[in-house]
């Protein structure tokens, strides 16, 4: 899966398309993730330890990682992810419009 945590994205498709956020976990055997205020569902929430408050809250519900797209950090407009091997032989990710590196 070429999107990580992290990783500012935009949403192609569906009730939430146009919106964008940050990736806040990744599901990567269900090939999908969390997206900070996107795609947010309405969830009963108990009285626990953890969450004293209890009531409706809003959760962020998993997006198929197919339907975003990674934003270039060059013009924030929506790429696809390609590998590049560096001079130590570790691979990075590379922004394939502008050939920028998302990692670091």
């Amino acid at each position: 899966m070429k999107i990580r945590k992290g990783d500012k994205v935009r949403v192609l498709t569906g009730k939430d398309r146009g919106k964008e956020g940050v990736v806040s976990r990744a599901l990567p055997t269900d090939d999908k993730v969390i997206i900070e205020g996107v795609n947010l569902a309405k969830r009963h929430q108990k009285p626990t330890k953890a969450t004293m408050q209890g009531g409706i809250i809003d959760k962020a519900m998993p997006i198929h990682v197919s339907n975003v797209a990674v934003l270039s950090p060059a013009d924030d407009k929506p790429t696809r992810v390609g590998y590049r091997l560096t001079d130590d032989g570790s691979k990075v990710r590379v922004c394939r419009r502008t050939g920028v590196d998302l990692d670091g």
